[in-house]
């Protein structure tokens, strides 16, 4: 599998906590050896983001992504639950 990153996705990461950016990281390595782990919680969204999926990097911190071909992932935004769903 492929990760690619949109460049709003590079300047929310680079924003984070080292640990957070750290954590993002080893849960990456998860997504790509098991996309559906339990620790990654990854789901469909719904409403205006219903083509996408997100997964936990923290309890707090989510990273959104939308699957663009079988081998293809764009990660898209990274934040806490609030700036992004609130």
């Amino acid at each position: 599998m492929k990760a690619d990153f949109h460049r709003d996705f590079k300047k929310e990461l680079k924003s984070l906590p080292k640990k957070h950016q750290e954590q993002f990281f080893k849960r990456l390595d998860i997504f790509f050896q098991n996309p559906r782990h339990i620790i990654l919680n990854n789901h469909k969204l719904s409403g205006k983001l219903k083509d996408m999926r997100s997964i936990n990097v923290t309890g707090d911190i989510r990273a959104i992504y939308e699957q663009i071909d079988k081998n293809t992932v764009l990660f898209l935004t990274i934040a806490n639950h609030n700036k992004l769903y609130g």
